[in-house]
C-alpha cells in the first residue's frame, strides 16, 4: 500500500512536467512546420525546335528551320521579416529560311529583378526592387540585316524603386514605388547619335558631320508599379502574368510606358510541353520607323503599340 502511495505521489509530481515538456515539444513542432526561413531557388529550361521540308510542293513555299529557348531562374530567403526574390528570365530565339544564308533573329531577352523588403504589417513590406533589361544580339532592320538598329546594352535599362509591396499570398503581388530613377544605355555611337531609344541625339553641322557626340545615357525620374500574377487554370496547365508601368515625372507624365508579359505554359508529360507568351510594349520615348506603302521608303516614324507573341512545343525540364 506503501508502495503504492509513493508511485502515485510520483505520478502528481511528473504530470505537469510531462504537460510541460509535450506543450513544448508542440510549440516547437509547429514553429518547424510553419517557418520559411532559408533559401527557395528552382527553375525552368525549354528549348523548342520547328522544321519544314518542302520538295517539288505544288502549293509552294520554303524550306525552314527555327530554334528558341527560355532560361527562367529564381532564388527566395526568407529572413525573419525580410523577404530578397531574384528572377532571372533569358530568352532567345532564330529561324532559317528558304535558301537564306543568314539566320534571322525571333525573339531575344535578359530580365533580370532583384527585390528586397521587410514587412511592416500583414501582406504588406517596405520595399526596394532593381531591375535590368538588355539583349543578347545585335538586331537588324529585317530583310535588310546589315543595317543594326539594336544590340546588347543599345538599349539597356536599368531601374531602381523604392516603395510599398503588397503580397497577400505566393501568387500576387502589387509594388507601387512613387520614387523610380530609370536609365537607359544605348553603347553604340551610331545609335546614340540618331537619338534611339530616346536619349540626346548628335549635333551636326549643314553638311551632316557630328560636331556633338550623341548621349549614351538617359535618365528619367518618376513612379512606377509593377503587378504580378500567377494561377493554375487546370490541371497542367498554368498562366504567369507581368505588367510594369512607369510615368517620368520630368517629362510627359501623362505617356506611360507599359511593359506587358504573359506565358501559359501546358505540360504534356515530364519533358514535353507547350508554351504560349505574349510581350506588348509602349515607350514614348521610342521612335519606330513605318513603310506604309511598302516600298522601302519610311513613310513616317514614331511612338507605337509594339507586340510579340511567341508559341513553341519542345523539351522542358523544371527544377
Amino acid at each position: 500500500m506503501k508502495k503504492l502511495l509513493i508511485a502515485a505521489f510520483l505520478l502528481l509530481l511528473m504530470s505537469p512536467v510531462t504537460a510541460q515538456v509535450t506543450e513544448v515539444e508542440s510549440k516547437l513542432k509547429a514553429q518547424k512546420t510553419d517557418t520559411t526561413e532559408g533559401w527557395k531557388k528552382g527553375g525552368t529550361i525549354t528549348t523548342n525546335l520547328s522544321q519544314v521540308s518542302l520538295t517539288n510542293w505544288a502549293s509552294g513555299g520554303q524550306n525552314s528551320v527555327s530554334l528558341s529557348g527560355l532560361l527562367s531562374l529564381f532564388a527566395h530567403r526568407k529572413m525573419g521579416n525580410g523577404l530578397w526574390e531574384n528572377y532571372l528570365d533569358i530568352a532567345y530565339g532564330t529561324i532559317k529560311q528558304g535558301k537564306r544564308a543568314n539566320w534571322w533573329k525571333t525573339d531575344d531577352k535578359i530580365d533580370l529583378t532583384s527585390k528586397y523588403g521587410r514587412k511592416l504589417a500583414e501582406s504588406w513590406y517596405l520595399a526596394g526592387v532593381l531591375n535590368f533589361k538588355s539583349q543578347l544580339a545585335a538586331g537588324y532592320n529585317y530583310p535588310n540585316d546589315s543595317v543594326v538598329i539594336s544590340g546588347f546594352m543599345a538599349p539597356g535599362y536599368l531601374l531602381g524603386a523604392m516603395g510599398l509591396d503588397y503580397k497577400p499570398n505566393d501568387n500576387f503581388t502589387a509594388f507601387l514605388a512613387p520614387f523610380t530613377a530609370k536609365t537607359t544605355f544605348v553603347k553604340d555611337q551610331a545609335l546614340a547619335d540618331a537619338g534611339a531609344f530616346g536619349v540626346d541625339p548628335a549635333i551636326l553641322d549643314n553638311l551632316g558631320n557630328v560636331i556633338t557626340a550623341g548621349k549614351k545615357v538617359r535618365g528619367e525620374f518618376g513612379g512606377y508599379v509593377r503587378l504580378f500574377y500567377k494561377k493554375d487554370l487546370m490541371e497542367n496547365v498554368s498562366l504567369q502574368t507581368k505588367l510594369d508601368l512607369f510615368s517620368n515625372y520630368l517629362k510627359n507624365p501623362q505617356n506611360i510606358d507599359v511593359n506587358w508579359e504573359t506565358l501559359i505554359s501546358m505540360k504534356v508529360n515530364k519533358f514535353i510541353s507547350a508554351t504560349l507568351s505574349t510581350n506588348l510594349l509602349y515607350d514614348d520615348d521610342v521612335d519606330i520607323a513605318v513603310d506604309e506603302n511598302n516600298d522601302g521608303i519610311t513613310d513616317k516614324s514614331g511612338p507605337r503599340t509594339q507586340f510579340k507573341e511567341v508559341l513553341g512545343v519542345g523539351f522542358s525540364y523544371k527544377f
